[in-house]
């Protein structure tokens, strides 16, 4: 009989390999697979065949217990789902659980969005010093240099994020090739790989141009240097961690507390469709697999709904 550590194993190239999982999703696979594991372990149960309806449902019990959201409830059930009808077809075992097992409902949470004056502010304001023209490099003065480097890799982040509407693990994985300056787009792999064009246009191009013709070679000195657009100071692609700091210290400098790359992402959806975007062309541009998750941005705005239609209907103001 296999341990379960080697079933996890085996069940986590499945899900890299077949079925085109991102090395994120395969991380919190991994992530709610130990926990599950260790629960199981905790009740003395080794065997898949010792699993039942009743121990899944207690395990589900206690992450709430545990303070867990729905949400992420949600997917550690998705991953344990997962995982039993992969033993269940590699005949590990006969038994599955966590057939028609629900889903934990998922609360409603309305995304954060900052007002277009935030935004203004945000990708304004720390980078008002004039653009320096491309400097004449040397080890040296590459070395000196780094520091005002990253000063615009961050504001072509940070113009990116909003401008094309990207998650932070797409912003991340983008390489050279893929921001297709003459045409005005971005190829973005999203969610399993999905493959999506993005407008990159006004503030968001004329970033990341001035910091791929100017700046990023200060950053390549490198033997490790990648082809991704976005590189940390050792030349290597710039991590997820990189950005999540880099966003919360730029929200910070505008008196913004606690901002994170998905809020402005939030931003861009919400204001596409204040501005008169059709809700099926910003889930395209989103990438989202359902409308139902781009709808969420239509509850946002209360106050620029009701203005709206105290404009648009005949009656609205009548007393």
């Amino acid at each position: 009989m296999d341990t379960f550590d080697t079933i996890k194993e085996e069940y986590l190239n499945y899900v890299l390999i077949e079925r085109g999982y991102s090395v994120h999703t395969l991380h919190s696979y991994d992530h709610d697979l130990t926990l599950y594991l260790s629960f199981l372990q905790s009740h003395d149960i080794d065997d898949p065949a010792y699993i039942t309806r009743e121990i899944v449902e207690a395990y589900i019990a206690h992450l709430f217990h545990e303070g867990m959201s729905s949400s992420t409830v949600q997917r550690a059930v998705s991953s344990i789902k997962g995982f039993h009808k992969f033993m269940v077809v590699e005949q590990i075992c006969e038994n599955h659980p966590t057939t028609n097992l629900k889903l934990p409902k998922k609360s409603f949470h309305l995304p954060d969005v900052l007002t277009q004056d935030q935004i203004i502010h945000l990708l304004d304001d720390p980078f008002k010093p004039q653009l320096l023209p491309a400097p004449k490099l040397t080890a040296r003065k590459a070395l000196s240099l780094k520091p005002q480097a990253c000063f615009y890799r961050d504001k072509a982040i940070l113009e990116m994020l909003y401008g094309c509407g990207l998650r932070v693990s797409e912003l991340c994985g983008l390489n050279q090739g893929d921001v297709l300056v003459s045409d005005e787009l971005v190829r973005v792999f999203g969610k399993g790989s999905k493959e999506r064009l993005v407008p990159c246009l006004g503030t968001a191009l004329e970033s990341y141009q001035n910091y791929c013709t100017k700046w990023r070679a200060l950053l390549a000195c490198s033997p490790k240097t990648t082809d991704a657009v976005f590189l940390s100071v050792r030349g290597t692609r710039i991590s997820r961690q990189a950005v999540f700091s880099l966003v919360e210290r730029y929200g910070s400098y505008v008196g913004i507390k606690g901002l994170h790359p998905h809020t402005l992402r939030h931003s861009y959806a919400t204001h596409m469709l204040e501005g008169g975007m059709n809700l099926r062309i910003v889930q395209e541009l989103l990438g989202h697999a359902s409308i139902s998750t781009t709808q969420l941005y239509t509850h946002i705005d209360l106050t620029h709904i009701r203005s709206e239609y105290m404009a648009a209907h005949p009656r609205a103001q009548i007393k």
